[in-house]
C-alpha cells in the first residue's frame, strides 16, 4: 500500500516510517518539521490544518491510505486542541474523498476516556465502548475526531479506525506504565493490521502491548488482526515505586486525570 504519514517526524513516525517499509509498504511524510534523516521516500513539509495544502498532496499523489499521528502531543487551550486534533482531521477526510482515499487509521489516545475509574481486576478490563470520557482538553480533542471519523465512516464508506494508544515508549518507565505500555515493535504491528484489516468500517481499539497488568480490552484490536507480541512485565523488575503511583493508577488517564492537568478552556489576554 501507497500510505500518507501524517506526523511523520514525531516519535511514532519515526519508528513507523521505517515500520512500514519493512512490512512493504510505500510510505508518503509529511510533517511541520523538515524530513529526518534516514528516510529518503517523498516528504512534504506543512502544517495539516491547511485544507488546501492538504489536497495539493493528494492531487499529487496516488495514496491507498492515510496513518494520521499529526497533533500536539499535550494539554492546551480548547480552541487549539480542537485545531490540532479535529480539524487536521477533516482536512484529511475531506480529501480522502475528494481523491478516493478509503481508509485512515488515527493515532486516538486513552485520554479519550482517561477519566474513567481504573476497573477491579475482578470486573475485566475496559471496553472500547465505554462512554467517552476525556480527562483534559487534549482528549475532548480526540473524542471529536473519533466522532468526525465516525461520521466520515457512515456517510461517505469510508474505512476509519481509532488506536487509543497508551504509553509508546522504548520500555516501561512506571509503575501505570507496567499496564498502558506500547512497544515500538507492537506500534508496527498495530499499525500495519489496522491498513490491511478487511473492511472494518469504523472501529476503535486500545493501543497497548499484551502486558500482563493491562487496564484495557484488547479483543477489539485482535479481531482486526492485531496481535501483540511484547509485554510489559519483562521490565517490573528495573521499575521502583514511587510516591505518585496511587494517584496516577486511580484513572485510565493517569497524570492527565489529576489537579495538576486543570486549566480554564480558553487562553485569555491578561489572566
Amino acid at each position: 500500500m501507497r500510505i500518507l504519514v501524517t506526523g511523520a517526524a514525531g516519535s511514532i513516525g519515526q519508528v513507523l516510517l521505517p515500520g512500514l517499509a519493512d512490512r512493504g509498504h510505500e510510505v508518503v511524510g509529511l510533517d511541520r518539521l523538515p524530513q529526518p534523516e534516514g528516510h529518503d521516500g517523498p516528504w512534504y513539509t506543512l502544517d495539516v490544518a491547511d485544507p488546501d495544502a492538504v489536497a495539493a498532496v493528494f492531487a499529487e499523489q496516488r495514496l491507498d491510505a492515510v496513518v494520521h499521528l499529526a497533533g500536539h502531543p499535550g494539554e492546551a487551550s480548547l480552541p487549539d486542541s480542537l485545531t490540532s486534533h479535529v480539524v487536521t482531521t477533516a482536512a484529511l477526510l475531506d480529501a480522502m474523498v475528494e481523491h478516493g482515499v478509503g481508509r485512515i487509521v488515527y493515532a486516538s489516545s486513552n485520554h479519550a476516556v482517561g477519566r474513567t475509574p481504573r476497573r477491579a481486576a475482578t470486573e475485566g478490563p475496559l471496553p472500547v465502548d465505554t462512554r467517552p470520557r476525556p480527562d483534559t482538553f487534549y482528549g475532548v480533542g480526540k473524542v471529536a475526531a473519533e466522532a468526525l471519523l465516525s461520521l466520515y465512516a457512515d456517510r461517505h464508506g469510508l474505512d476509519a479506525l481509532a488506536c487509543r494508544i497508551g504509553s509508546f515508549l522504548p520500555q516501561p518507565e512506571t509503575v501505570r506504565q507496567l499496564a498502558t505500555w506500547l512497544s515500538h515493535d507492537d506500534c508496527v504491528r498495530m499499525i500495519d493490521a489496522c491498513l490491511t484489516a478487511t473492511a472494518p468500517g469504523f472501529a476503535v481499539l486500545y493501543g497497548i502491548s499484551g502486558n500482563t497488568r493491562g487496564w484495557w480490552d484488547l479483543e477489539a484490536g485482535r479481531a482486526l488482526g492485531y496481535d501483540p507480541q511484547d509485554d510489559a512485565e519483562e521490565f517490573a523488575d528495573r521499575i521502583d515505586p514511587r510516591p505518585e503511583d496511587a494517584e496516577e493508577v486511580a484513572h485510565a488517564g493517569g497524570p492527565y486525570a489529576t489537579a495538576a492537568m486543570v486549566r480554564p478552556a480558553l487562553d485569555r489576554a491578561g489572566s
